[in-house]
């Protein structure tokens, strides 16, 4: 490849920067430009070494892509079997991803036909500490986000409704029993929403406890979180105890992130003495009734298991969707200007995924759907209105909010409140119309929607949330979320596992089939 623009091509990219160059001035810069793009030529052409982080159990088959026989609730992508380690805390489990999440030599097109054919050289690090703690690779699910054009992902409760995003495909394959531990990737409540909407416990960990190394979802990265997903709280329990921790491949963690942690040793210990504050404002309308009953039912079950129950009030909780939705907007956009995994530090980038998806992102942009476009937008709007000062004072106000909950949690040990409002909405077969198809698009922005009032919150303050089956409405399920401390992640699991071991748990998360929707077929 040899970059050699010509003098019209000059101008033609100085107009795109805001710069007017007429073509004779051109020419002037022309050889200067080629010396330049020459080294970086030059550069890519070499074979410099580069070394790739290491990878546990390299010999493993491409696997396949299941039928929709096979696929009953068209959460799979991609199925395949790398085993692990043959100890370990997850030694037996059948393990999943997100698709947004690497696996080396299976293919990933975070749910986009236009990455059809492309094919990872890395493991994300969560891939390489679950195959060491024994637990085995068997694929890769949907997610309805980033793209989103292999459609959606049906709900095993009731294959009529949505099974909650992102981590659609994992939520579903979880209730529907076929696979052990997933998991999915939280920006606003991506892992706890299908958790609620499909009846499992998802856990969005302390911000930067699990490493996101070779995982990108394409928000911005200080809100991005990667948790474990199952339908029991000892399998998300040990599934975080097997990959928590430092990674010096992951450039957001802070310092304080511990090597590892332990969990499980305390998970049976109770709910003696813990307090739990309820929410006021995340009860706030508009909320469907039976949900409201069965997150306080779930919580007069934990007081009687010992637990001090208070209301208590943060009204930053109700006032975070500004700040998030700024912060996101603008920090999407940079993240996709710096490169898919982000820009300015010392480490390994996975390069094959930055090209493919920065191809995907510049080059197709016309494949994306209308509310990509439309907050692709917004953010250039935002950006040439306030040249960054929005984002840097959405980054800024965070201290603000987290020091609001910070305080709330100085009274009480967790918060409660539902995980979601309502239970999981019914799905609509796509509009025939073509102008009434953008519009039903651009109505379901994620940034905008309020499905993830409770959860964007903690995405922006960085605290812990686990979502806990709590009960059913007409067949569909409810959850409580329960909010705790930074680096408290055993608190939420140990009153999660209190909560499990008191109730009828089958009751709350079982699947009885209902008949599904002729446009799903």
């Amino acid at each position: 490849m040899h970059l050699t623009p010509d003098a019209d091509q000059i101008v033609e990219m100085a107009q795109s920067l805001g710069a007017n160059l007429g073509r004779e001035e051109a020419e002037q810069y022309r050889p200067h430009l080629v010396e330049l793009l020459g080294l970086v030529d030059q550069f890519m052409q070499s074979r410099t070494v580069e070394a790739p982080p290491p990878m546990l159990f390299p010999e493993r088959g491409r696997g396949y892509r299941p039928g929709f026989e096979e696929d009953t609730y068209r959460a799979w992508l991609w199925k395949c079997s790398i085993g692990g380690a043959d100890t370990g805390l997850l030694a037996g489990k059948r393990v999943s991803f997100k698709d947004h999440i690497s696996v080396a030599g299976i293919p990933q097109v975070f749910t986009s036909q236009a990455m059809e054919g492309f094919v990872p050289d890395v493991d994300a690090t969560v891939v390489t500490r679950v195959l060491a703690a024994g637990g085995e690779v068997v694929g890769k699910h949907m997610m309805n986000g980033f793209m989103g054009d292999y459609g959606l992902p049906l709900n095993p409760h009731n294959p009529a409704h949505a099974p909650g995003g992102s981590s659609s495909g994992s939520g579903a394959a979880l209730a529907a029993g076929e696979v052990d531990i997933s998991f999915g990737g939280d920006q606003g409540g991506s892992v706890r929403l299908p958790a609620a909407h499909c009846g499992v416990v998802g856990l969005k960990p302390t911000f930067g406890l699990v490493s996101h190394f070779g995982a990108g979802f394409g928000a911005e990265m200080t809100v991005d979180h990667i948790g474990p997903m199952a339908r029991r709280v000892e399998d998300v329990a040990a599934a975080l105890q097997a990959v928590a921790g430092y990674d010096q491949l992951d450039p957001r963690q802070r310092r304080e992130i511990p090597d590892s942690i332990d969990v499980l040793s305390e998970l049976d210990g109770g709910v003696k003495g813990l307090r739990i504050g309820l929410l006021r404002e995340g009860f706030a309308e508009p909320i469907q009734p039976g949900v409201a009953d069965a997150t306080m039912d779930a919580v007069r079950t934990l007081e009687q298991a010992g637990a001090e129950v208070t209301w208590i009030s943060v009204p930053e909780h109700a006032q975070a969707d500004a700040a998030y939705q700024t912060l996101v907007l603008e920090g999407s956009m940079a993240l996709f200007d710096a490169g898919f995994f982000g820009a300015g530090y010392q480490g390994y980038y996975p390069q094959s995924t930055i090209t493919a998806v920065g191809r995907l992102w510049h080059d197709r942009i016309d494949l994306h759907p209308a509310r990509a476009k439309l907050n692709l937008i917004a953010a250039e709007f935002v950006r040439r209105t306030y040249h960054g000062g929005a984002y840097a004072k959405a980054q800024n106000a965070r201290a603000g909010f987290t020091a609001a909950f910070d305080a709330a949690l100085s009274e009480v040990d967790v918060l409660a409140m539902p995980t979601t409002r309502t239970v999981a909405p019914r799905l609509e077969p796509a509009p025939a119309d073509p102008r009434q198809a953008i519009e039903d698009n651009l109505g379901k922005n994620w940034i905008v929607m309020p499905g993830p009032y409770n959860t964007k919150p903690t995405n922006y303050t960085g605290h812990p949330a686990i979502a806990i089956p709590c009960g059913k409405i007409d067949g569909l399920p409810t959850s409580l979320q329960l909010v705790g401390r930074h680096f408290e992640d055993g608190t939420l699991l140990r009153a999660a596992y209190a909560f499990q071991q008191a109730v009828d748990w089958d009751a709350f998360t079982g699947v009885v089939p209902a008949a599904e929707p002729e446009y799903a077929r």
